[in-house]
This record gives C-alpha cells, sequence and structure tokens, in this order.
C-alpha cells in the first residue's frame, strides 16, 4: 500500500482539548501513522486558549509521527469571536490556505471545525474531503442539543438558546452559508447509527455513513497495578455537565453502603455536583487524570457508569470500559443503547430507581459480572478495535475516490484490499 496524505482540520487537539473529539482525532491520525500513512494536523490554540487561558507552540512535529499546526495569533480571544460570528478563519485564513493548497493532500478530513474555521475552511484545498461529525454542530449551534442547557432538545429553538448559553447568536446559520459549504464535502460520517438518525431528525440534508472512532486494540496495561481505591468502586469518567446525568444518581450513590463512585473529569458544574454529594464519604470526586492513569481506574471498577441524560454521538468511556472488560451501566438514551444492547456487556437504566438494584447485581453476582465483562471485551474486539474500525474508515475513502475518479487514492488502497 502507497502512502496518502491525510490532514485532519479540528478546533481542538491535544493537549489542547476538553473532551473527547480532539482525542477521538489523535487516535485517527496515530492509526493511519501506523498505517504508513502521512498525517497534518491543522488545529486551533486561539479557541482553547480563548476558553482555558493558556496556548502551545504554533507548529510542532509530535514523537508519534504526526505533524501539527496550531493556528494561534496575539489576540485568542478576538480572533476566537470573529470565527464565531462570521463561520470564517478571519485572522488564521491565510495560514490554513498555506496549509492546505491544492494538491498537498490526498485526503481532508474535517472535524469539529466550528472554531478552527467555521464553514468556510469547508471550502480550503482540494483532495477528498470527508466530515466526521463528533459532536451535532451541523444542526446545532450549542454542539450538544442541550437545549437551554437543561433539556434534551426535541424541536429547535436556537436563538433563544444561544442566549441561554450566553453566545452571541450566529446569524450566517440563518443565510444558507452553511448548506452552501456543505457542497464541498464528499462524505459525511455520523459515529453511530443514533448520531445518524439524529442529524436526520434535525433536518440535516446530506446522508451520513456509519463509522465508529477508532480505539487502540490493547487495553491498558493496568492489572497488576494496584487499586487507586481502597473499597469497592463504580466509576464515572468525563466532563461535569448537566448533561453528563450524575445529578439524580449522585443521590443513590451517596446513600448506597457497599460500594463508593469514583469521579474522574472537571467541569463547570462540578461545584453543584459537589454539593448533592453533601460531603458523602461514598463519593469521591478525583479530578482529571492523565491518560497514562487511566488504565488502573478502569480494571479495578467494578462497572463503568455513564449517565448521560443528553445526546451523545458515542460512547467513547463506554468502549474504553468494554475494551478493558468491565461492563457498562448506562442510562438507556442516545447510542449508548445501541452499544450496551447489541454487546450484552452491561445493564442499561431508565430512572434512578432503576439504577439501584443494577448496582447491587453487578456487585453481589461475581459470575454475572465476569460475564457481563468478557461479553463486552468480545464485543469491543469483534466491533469497535482497531483493526476492524480503520479499514471501515479507509472504505469510506475507497467509496469517496471512486465516485470523484481520484484515481490516485483508489491506486494506493488497491495492495491492502487485495491483501
Amino acid at each position: 500500500m502507497s502512502a496518502l496524505r491525510f490532514c485532519m482540520v479540528t478546533t481542538f487537539y491535544p493537549p489542547h482539548n476538553f473532551g473527547g473529539d480532539g482525542i477521538a482525532v489523535q487516535r485517527l491520525a496515530r492509526a493511519l501513522v501506523r498505517q504508513g500513512h502521512e498525517v497534518t494536523v491543522v488545529s486551533n490554540s486561539d479557541a482553547f486558549g480563548a476558553l482555558n487561558g493558556t496556548t502551545g507552540a504554533i507548529d510542532a512535529d509530535g514523537d508519534d509521527g504526526v505533524i501539527v499546526h496550531r493556528m494561534a495569533t496575539p489576540v485568542p480571544s478576538l480572533s476566537t469571536l470573529l470565527t464565531q460570528q462570521t463561520g470564517r478563519p478571519v485572522t488564521t485564513m491565510r495560514a490554513i490556505r498555506r496549509i492546505l493548497s491544492p494538491g498537498r493532500f490526498d485526503v481532508i478530513n474535517y472535524h469539529n471545525v466550528s472554531l478552527v474555521g467555521g464553514p468556510a475552511v469547508l471550502g480550503i484545498g482540494d483532495g477528498i474531503k470527508l466530515y466526521t461529525a463528533h459532536e451535532h454542530w451541523l444542526v446545532c449551534p450549542t454542539h450538544v442539543l442541550w437545549r437551554h442547557k437543561r433539556e434534551p432538545c426535541q424541536a429547535r429553538e436556537c436563538f433563544r438558546c444561544q442566549l441561554a448559553y450566553r453566545r452571541p447568536p450566529q446569524l450566517w446559520r440563518y443565510t444558507g452559508f452553511l448548506e452552501r459549504q456543505l457542497a464541498h464535502v464528499d462524505t459525511f460520517i455520523a459515529c453511530s447509527e443514533f448520531s445518524r438518525v439524529k442529524h436526520r431528525e434535525m433536518g440535516f440534508p446530506r446522508d451520513m455513513t456509519v463509522v465508529p472512532p477508532v480505539l487502540e486494540d490493547a487495553p491498558f496495561s493496568a492489572s497488576e497495578m494496584r487499586s487507586p481505591h481502597s473499597r469497592p468502586y463504580f466509576l464515572f469518567v468525563g466532563r461535569l455537565e448537566r448533561l453528563k446525568g450524575l445529578d439524580d444518581v449522585l443521590p443513590v450513590l451517596r446513600d448506597y453502603p457497599d460500594a463508593d463512585l469514583v469521579v474522574l473529569g472537571d467541569g463547570e458544574h462540578r461545584a453543584a455536583l459537589e454539593r448533592i454529594a453533601a460531603g458523602s464519604p461514598r463519593i469521591r470526586f478525583a479530578g482529571r487524570v492523565p491518560t497514562q492513569d487511566l488504565g488502573r481506574y478502569y480494571a479495578h471498577a467494578l462497572a463503568v457508569l455513564v449517565p448521560s441524560v443528553g445526546y451523545e454521538t458515542f460512547g467513547f468511556v463506554a468502549l474504553e470500559a468494554m475494551r478493558q472488560g468491565i461492563p457498562v451501566i448506562a442510562r438507556r438514551r442516545g447510542p449508548l443503547v445501541e452499544i450496551v444492547e447489541s454487546s450484552d456487556a452491561g445493564v442499561l437504566f431508565d430512572t434512578p430507581e432503576e439504577l439501584l438494584p443494577a448496582l447491587r447485581r453487578v456487585q453481589r453476582d461475581d459470575a454475572w459480572r465476569s460475564t457481563l465483562g468478557r461479553a463486552a471485551r468480545a464485543a469491543f474486539v469483534e466491533r469497535w478495535s482497531e483493526r476492524v474500525v480503520l479499514p471501515r474508515y479507509l472504505t469510506v475513502v475507497e467509496q469517496a475516490a471512486r465516485h470523484r475518479g481520484a484515481h490516485r487514492v483508489l491506486d494506493a488502497l488497491a495492495p491492502e484490499r487485495a491483501a
């Protein structure tokens, strides 16, 4: 197989990222490099700096073989606001055009482009163009379909909702600008069947192909590490936001005597959650944990709790648990339903009252918990591991290339297909 030249265009990229989208892009980029391809990333340090107060180097060659260009200006807050309001990379347009100059890349994969260039960036550069929807930004100005910061979005009230988030409304969304820019993209990728359907329900006009994010095959090497917690525990991993669903779960765990809840992550909702926990010794807020330390938390957990009340596009935390052979206890919502039900990897619940018996059985029935764990690991290997997902991704590239008549891409992929 000949090397293809990929470019990933994304607002956030580690270490300048908040949630799972940046990590997903990094995992895909590294997987492609391991396959022998060339990968360049264009990300935006201005956005991270404006939201987090820190920035980093503009350009860097990663030790993993991925070349990273981080857009940064002397005025990150202004630069970010201009992109958010105009849908164009006003202050970084020249730099992005230089990187994405015609003929430089065989494949450009856009990810979360909201603050790296908005819709306008979709028209820059040539080659096969993919768009991976890690969030619902294509149909939701706030990305998450969490209406008025209090409930799942069932019907659009976008103008009022943006005000509830204290964000200036994006008037370009009412001009047809986004729809015109979508025409530059060959293929749109949804991370789950649920996300594909939800995009359609919310009015997205293009078909989407389902390809889950890439996750390395090997579990964390943590089986022989000492447990990070002295008592039996359930584990939550994620940003502490209301839509992650801990509000009605904490009272159940606060009064559950036989095991604790370890919460990994941080966010604007942490103080409210700590008030709900009311100083209970059964609930431990451990904050952010480095990726290399996550393994021992997963490995020793009774189960991983994923109680999201919002509409996720995928369930990375659930997949990380399943990779480790750990059962998942998830709320019956979004893509978590298709992940858990199709794999027999855990338990689904609707209400806090249904959660309690699930916790008890997972903890007390060792044989059943082991069965769930084995099913979880087997399903991950068969359906969601890198060796399965990356060929699906490259098949999408191949199909787009065939439609475009991109012979260099087809010739490069042909040896792999023959193998």
